[in-house]
């Protein structure tokens, strides 16, 4: 059969079968895999919910998706750069026959992803406003209801409870939720807005203020607190809010957004409600000090009175000097009376003559006149008025005009420069990582044949032999030996098991060195017993 025949008899597929086919085996061999890489190509979900980019490392790049429902529930939102860790299934995509990946998880790669991000956050919700002094509220001298939102099961809650029976006992409403892990930061907003909503006459009174506490852990332990709904719900609080999320050197961007930053939820509780012993040793002192001062003003006071009282004459004659002008005025009242009236009826008389038809026409004609020049003027005035105006916004426009043409270009030309420096910073990255894997490999090399030129087999392959003792040792003395003693032979080509003879050649003179002790010089030489059926191997 030859091999045109081969081929005609293979079955047929058609691009449905064959696509089917290679699904199934891509989805049977991987199954679920950990993906790590830089996320690219990311512009926002769909108008359909889902989420389609590309996860890229410094060779290779794969597909990606996130569905609606996964997206949802997911902690950690894709971000455009972002290196992060995907967890999904791998799969093939028929339409553009193409494999990818469907992420279920997503989560950021280390400890400088958590950074970056928060870093990233932390300016764009500052940019916001959220974190301006302007819009922070002032904490309630003594709040009679104060509401903490924090897990019930911790030491935090304890912590804070002690803290204010011993200030000032208030009345505390515990809304328990999750510090950290899914769903905690739902959970906090969720609280947050709870209190919030409270009615202020309702059966659950609702707080004064409110606390947002949790212990201290790592970066990944309070990331809950770095959450976007988590910052904007602290902000958005009509009740006044401490933040104790952590220790002292815990920094978490809630506690920019709310209205006191608390180094440790015990320093929260101070925060909120003053000492009670302290308040009454203070309102006692004032109010002593109050009665002291109102009783010296009235002392005062009626000292005033009494020397004003001694200078004060008496009411005669304090009256005679009035009543007096009293009766002279009236004395001299009809006589003004009559005069006055003469006075008026010559006035009236006067303005009769002259109050004629004749006048009060010429006067209404000056009048009509006056208001027909005064229009005339005030509409010449308004039609300058409105031509220069709409001169004005005619030049402004078209000066606004030439100024968008003019940024734009300016800017399309600053992103060419830009694009140009990156290229040309890319391609020198290339070349240096080039020439620094070429000096690399080049240093291995020359390092492998050193290695090989100072090790002891190319002595044992000139014909050299290498004798090791029973734990391995290497003997470089025949004097260390011993009768009997089992010996391994190493040659170039194996290792030979022997025992030492009895027999040895005299020793050679040792060479000259440092003197050694008596001990030694009395020690006799030893001498090794030749075993039977052994020849000698010296």
């Amino acid at each position: 059969m030859t091999a045109s025949e081969a081929l005609i008899n293979a079955p047929e597929f058609t691009v449905s079968e064959l696509s089917s086919a290679l699904k199934r085996t891509v989805e049977d061999a991987y199954g679920h895999v950990r993906v790590r890489g830089e996320i690219s190509g990311f512009r926002g979900p769909h108008s359909s919910g889902h989420c389609y980019f590309a996860l890229k490392d410094e060779t290779a790049k794969i597909e990606a998706v996130i569905w609606k429902f996964a997206h949802a529930r997911m902690r950690f939102k894709p971000q455009e750069g972002l290196e992060v860790i995907a967890t999904g299934r791998l799969t093939t995509y028929p339409g553009s026959s193409k494999y990818q990946i469907v992420i279920e998880a997503l989560e950021p790669a280390g400890i400088g992803a958590l950074m970056a991000l928060m870093e990233e956050r932390k300016k764009k919700l500052a940019a916001e406003g959220l974190f301006d002094e302007a819009r922070k509220q002032l904490l309630p001298w003594l709040p009679e209801v104060i509401g903490v939102v924090t897990s019930p099961t911790g030491a935090v809650i304890r912590d804070i409870l002690h803290r204010l029976a011993d200030r000032f006992p208030r009345r505390v409403l515990v809304w328990p939720v999750k510090v950290q892990g899914d769903g905690s930061a739902e959970q906090i907003v969720g609280a947050i807005r709870g209190f919030n909503a409270l009615p202020q006459a309702g059966s659950i009174p609702r707080p004064d203020l409110l606390i947002v506490a949790r212990g201290g852990g790592s970066l990944e332990d309070l990331w809950s607190f770095n959450e976007e709904i988590v910052v904007r719900a602290a902000a958005d609080s009509l009740i006044p809010l401490i933040s104790a999320v952590g220790h002292e050197t815990d920094i978490t961007l809630i506690d920019f957004a709310a209205d006191k930053r608390a180094p440790t939820p015990t320093a929260a509780a101070e925060m909120a409600v003053p000492v009670r012993s302290e308040l009454f040793v203070e309102v006692a002192a004032l109010a002593r000090r109050t009665f002291v001062c109102w009783q010296r003003g009235q002392e005062g006071r009626r000292n005033e009175l009494r020397a004003t009282a001694r200078a004060l004459p008496g009411s005669s004659e304090l009256l005679a000097i009035p009543r007096q002008r009293m009766d002279a005025a009236a004395a001299a009242l009809p006589r003004g009376l009559s005069a006055n009236t003469h006075a008026h009826f010559r006035r009236f008389a006067a303005a009769g003559t002259r109050l004629t038809l004749r006048v009060l026409r010429g006067q209404v004609a000056q009048a009509n006149q006056r208001l027909t020049v005064s229009g005339e003027r005030l509409s010449h005035s308004l039609k300058s008025l409105l031509r220069q105006r709409r001169d004005r916004h005619a030049g402004l426009a078209i000066r606004l005009k030439a100024s968008k043409l003019s940024n734009a270009q300016a800017w399309r030309q600053i992103i060419a420069r830009d694009r140009e420096r990156t290229l040309r910073l890319a391609e020198r990255a290339r070349r240096a990582l080039a020439t620094a894997m070429q000096r690399l490999e080049a240093r291995v090399a020359h390092s492998g044949k050193l290695l090989g030129a100072l090790s002891y087999r190319g002595v044992l392959a000139r014909g050299f032999a290498l004798v090791r003792d029973q734990q391995g040792h290497a003997v470089r003395a025949a004097a260390s030996v011993g009768p009997g003693a089992p010996l391994s032979i190493e040659f170039a080509d194996g290792r030979v098991a022997a025992t030492a003879d009895a027999d040895r050649p005299p020793a050679m003179p040792a060479p000259a060195g440092p003197p050694q002790t008596a001990a030694h010089q009395a020690k006799p030489p030893k001498r090794v017993a030749k075993p039977v059926d052994q020849g000698s191997l010296f």
